[in-house]
């Protein structure tokens, strides 16, 4: 956050200040009061169950000095009517001017002008792997210069103004995970800021409930090369045919990555650690770089491919950016390796599921050397009138992959249906052996405290709603 007064505040917002306007925010802003830094901006939603407005004391205790919210407080405070607009209108003013313009309402000449910058917006979408992706192009990016990235999942028209007001003088590269649940959203998100670097991934399946059709996905995911700022730059997942058509919505410059003879920064040649850890060779017209990266799963090689090619969008040389990915890490839930105190190990890829991003999981499970692979899943949600088609497919395939299939929840018994129909050459005592159904997630605790010895291996995975992690958790 670059230092504002709450009267400055105050005016980029259209707000009023009620009480000290000279105080200065010099912090982050943040939602919990709890996190607040010394220095930083709370910022208070008056909602149907509690009202943020009552968390400015725990806010100034923990470091707060002023709260952005519908009404005074016992914090100085700039008072708007709506928060959540007046909390975007603040972070689209503060990465213009980070960029050298002074953001609404000036032209980049008057006082408080940050002056000629090199602030590089990188952005990225698509239905699954957004969070590894976006881990995996801030390490890329950092190894260069100062790097901002969203933190965790923080993808929604709250979590994109919060990670933009951690930028400060001395970021170079911004990192933005954007998602949406409906049209228009991304669209929204870049009306804030215009990336310079706009990475799609891929159109699956995820939210499909809440948008009707793979098309629609299709259509919110390419608002993120629609919203370009002018001379940017598209990074776009050569192996999936929706995001390759994305090529059209742009004039400026487009990169590609996948396993395609097409991409510019192609996959081959890759390789499975005994862990599950990928090595692989990234290829473009004129380089190669070996890539091992520290972290299990083959898919995300493409991952990888993505935050390269956005690397190279950003001026990063290929062997900068393979070098880079060999320390990079994920996100805590995402394909996460754990040994545990009896010998086995834990993958936890707990923090959320589609059917795209479980498959990917399951692959990982079976690369992984292993005694027995257990495979723990839960409910998918937001699938729509493909729920159950969708959950018994998953079943079929994790008893191709998995030794055992613990289905947790009536909402998850389509798994259990699955893997036992897709039990194949077992017999009907080894098939029904496989196959294990719990009422919760306390009961998939006790199940695999009795069960699970040295050198088995767990997959824990289900949508965010089922928390899931809490099985993870618990197991150490």
């Amino acid at each position: 956050m670059i230092p504002l007064n709450l009267s400055e505040i105050a005016a980029i917002v259209r707000g009023t200040v009620a009480g000290d306007a000279a105080v200065t925010v010099a912090a982050p802003a943040v939602l919990d009061g709890r996190r607040a830094e010394p220095g930083g901006l709370f910022v208070a939603f008056a909602g149907a169950s509690a009202d943020g407005h009552a968390y400015a004391e725990q806010a100034g205790r923990a470091g707060a000095v002023a709260v952005l919210g519908s009404r005074a407080t016992a914090l100085p405070t700039v008072v708007v009517q709506d928060a959540q607009a007046a909390l975007q209108a603040l972070a689209g003013h503060v990465v213009a001017r980070l960029r050298g313009g002074r953001g609404a309402g000036g032209d980049g000449n008057g006082d408080g002008s940050i002056g000629e910058r090199s602030l590089t917006v990188a952005a990225l979408t698509g239905s699954q792997g957004k969070t590894s992706t976006k881990d995996l192009l801030a390490a890329v990016l950092s190894s260069r210069a100062p790097t901002i990235a969203t933190i965790g999942s923080q993808n929604n028209e709250l979590g994109v103004p919060l990670t933009m007001l951690r930028a400060d003088a001395s970021t170079r590269f911004l990192v933005l995970e954007m998602g949406a649940r409906h049209v228009g959203q991304i669209a929204e998100l870049t009306d804030l800021v215009a990336p310079d670097i706009s990475v799609v991934l891929n159109v699956g399946q995820a939210h499909i409930s809440k948008f009707g059709s793979r098309e629609a996905i299709a259509q919110a995911k390419g608002e993120l090369v629609q919203g370009l700022a002018p001379g940017g730059t598209a990074v776009l997942n050569a192996d999936d045919p929706r995001v390759a058509a994305m090529r059209s919505l742009t004039d400026g410059r487009v990169l590609t990555f996948g396993r395609a003879p097409s991409a510019d920064v192609r996959v081959l040649d890759l390789t499975q650690d005994p862990r599950g850890r990928p090595t692989f060779t990234l290829r473009t017209a004129d380089a190669s770089a070996r890539v091992a990266l520290p972290v299990v799963g083959a898919h995300l090689a493409l991952n990888a491919a993505a935050a390269a090619a956005a690397g190279l969008a950003a001026d990063i040389p290929l062997h900068a950016a393979a070098q880079a990915l060999t320390t990079a890490s994920l996100t805590k839930g995402r394909m996460e390796l754990r040994d545990l105190p009896n010998g086995a190990t834990l993958l936890d890829d707990s923090y959320n599921a589609n059917p795209d991003s479980t498959r990917a999981a399951l692959d990982a499970l079976a690369a992984i050397h292993a005694e027995r692979r257990i495979a723990v899943l839960g409910e998918m949600l937001e699938l729509g009138d493909t729920s159950e088609t969708e959950h018994r497919g998953i079943g079929e395939y994790a008893a191709a992959r998995a030794d055992v299939v613990v289905a947790i929840g009536d909402a998850a018994r389509a798994i259990a249906d699955g893997a036992g129909a897709g039990a194949g050459a077992r017999t009907e005592a080894q098939a029904r052996a496989m196959v294990v159904t719990v009422a919760d997630n306390d009961a998939a605790v006790d199940w695999l405290r009795a069960h699970v010895a040295a050198g088995d291996v767990v997959l824990v995975k289900a949508s965010r709603g089922g928390r899931i992690d809490e099985v993870a958790s618990a197991l150490g």
